[in-house]
């Protein structure tokens, strides 16, 4: 299958899937959320038994394409929904991918970008991998990743990281267990084939299994959960806070917010 906005390749049971838009940061388009929903399904279906996330270039993800920013101010509600249904159709494709899967975290992963990188079991990431839930600083909701960091690091951890929109260093993540390790850029993917490679020597079925369990075990509260924030993420869309914030954030000016 041909991809515009990524790379796949196969090697030795292991499926590397590289966002590949290095000049925009690996910003997060829509043609890389359809490519990225495609991929998981072909490497799905692949006889590879373990799948490593990264990206080109020096960051992992920024967040959220600027254009695509600036086209969510002009979208109707049924849209927003549809967004909010696709946005969370990926990150939960992710969390419950029938194989392990390993982000190898090459440099910042921001807003949706942490979606992306962290809730992933394996994140090796280099010490230049800061993150951060910042979509409150321009006026949006961190509704969709806000599901999967609760079940990460608890409520109180999660109202700091979620409520300040701050920027976290590489060994703060590592120290809330968000990242497993840190590692050396010139050592990150071979690590990542080295943790690949020890998951290939256990049983497919045990590990397909034992995800399946893990999953089931998350359940209809966590269908719930999700849910709610799909809703949340297309009602902020409608507020004068969100079309200030990105048209503040667009306009490289401080926001004025009005609380509406």
């Amino acid at each position: 299958m041909n991809y515009s906005s990524i790379q796949l390749a196969f090697d030795s049971g292991i499926a590397t899937l590289t966002l590949n838009r290095p000049e925009k940061r690996n910003a997060i388009s829509y043609e890389l959320i359809s490519d990225l929903l495609k991929a998981l399904d072909e490497v799905k279906n692949s006889p590879a038994g373990v799948l490593i996330l990264t990206g080109a270039g020096k960051a992992f993800c920024s967040g959220m394409d600027l254009e695509n920013l600036k086209s969510l101010l002009g979208r109707t509600p049924e849209q927003n929904l549809e967004d909010s249904r696709t946005m969370a159709s990926l990150f939960r494709g992710l969390y419950e991918f029938p194989k392990p899967t390993i982000a190898a975290v090459n440099g910042p992963a921001i807003a949706g970008g942490t979606g992306l990188a962290l809730p992933r079991p394996f994140t090796p990431a280099v010490p230049e991998s800061n993150s951060g839930y910042t979509e409150v600083r321009i006026g949006f909701v961190p509704s969709i990743v806000s599901t999967f960091l609760l079940r990460q690091v608890g409520d109180k951890i999660a109202r700091d990281l979620l409520l300040t929109g701050r920027i976290f260093d590489t060994q703060e993540a590592h120290r809330l267990g968000l990242i497993n390790e840190i590692v050396a850029s010139e050592k990150l993917l071979p690590r990542a084939r080295e943790l690949a490679a020890t998951l290939l020597e256990n049983s497919p079925t045990s590990l397909a299994y034992t995800k399946r369990l893990l999953n089931d075990l998350a359940g209809a509260e966590f269908a719930k959960q999700l849910n709610i924030a799909i809703a949340k993420n297309a009602e902020i869309r409608a507020t004068a806070d969100f079309r200030e914030g990105i048209s503040s954030f667009l306009e490289k000016r401080r926001p004025k917010w009005t609380g509406q």
